[in-house]
């Protein structure tokens, strides 16, 4: 059995609209599974395929109760790309974002509901990531959530120290996860969660099992019963298993 991200889930209070914003900063494609969902494709990968990542925006009916510790970063290629990135992101509706970050070589922009991310300059890790660099999730202690997540994916652990923790999926595609220490709580909105894909899918009672062992714990939401399983790693950071619908 296997277990990996396979996607960000981002809750909006226009799925729509915010679809579109971020199907255009990415270049990808959209489609919609269900009214108040909007999925967005890598142009060329149909879900699930290994070697894609994903985005889901739902609709959610009270936004400002969704409070999440994880954004996204972009990547760009040289000086001049992450301009043009920058630029372009905010004639798509990005406004620039002040979350005390002071004098740094990236860009933190707010997506048009207000989800932080980053644009970040060249680096040559993420050079065959995609444009969706890495998933960073704040946490307390990267060494605890290295642990944890180290078990519960089938992923490689690249670094781990006392201030970050680096993922990546063992065939080196795709974005990196990153749990960034952040001793001080988030001030600002995200509403943006991970969701793991098992192999076989058929395997998700197993792997929900399993990760309880490793220390996760069940979440109530109000899902009701739903194919997947919300669950939280030690620190609270909520996730979810997707199942057969």
């Amino acid at each position: 059995m296997a277990l990996r991200p396979v996607q960000v889930n981002i809750k909006a209070r226009d799925d729509s609209a915010l679809g579109r914003f971020w199907a255009d900063a990415l270049g990808w494609r959209i489609s919609s599974e269900a009214p108040g969902v909007t999925n967005l494709e890598p142009e060329g990968a149909d879900w699930p395929d290994p070697s894609a990542f994903y985005i889901d925006l739902v609709a959610v009916p009270d936004l400002e109760t969704v409070k999440y510790r994880v954004h996204l970063d972009f990547a760009t290629t040289s000086a001049a790309h992450q301009a043009e990135l920058v630029a372009r992101l905010k004639e798509l509706g990005a406004t620039p974002a002040d979350v005390g970050q002071g004098d740094v070589p990236w860009t933190v922009l707010a997506d048009p509901e207000g989800n932080v991310f980053c644009v970040l300059e060249p680096r040559e890790a993420h050079r065959d990531t995609g444009p969706i660099a890495a998933v960073v999730v704040d946490c307390a202690d990267p060494r605890a959530m290295a642990r944890f997540w180290d078990e519960a994916l089938d992923w490689t652990l690249h670094e781990v120290t006392d201030d970050h923790a680096v993922l990546r999926s063992a065939d080196g595609t795709g974005p990196y996860l990153e749990f960034l220490r952040t001793p001080a709580e988030r001030t600002w909105w995200n509403h943006v969660h991970v969701d793991l894909l098992p192999s076989p899918i058929d395997a998700k009672e197993a792997e929900v099992a399993r990760l309880r062992t490793l220390g996760a714990t069940d979440v109530d939401l109000g899902q009701g019963k739903v194919p997947w399983s919300v669950l939280a790693d030690p620190e609270g950071n909520e996730f979810c298993v997707l199942g057969r619908a």
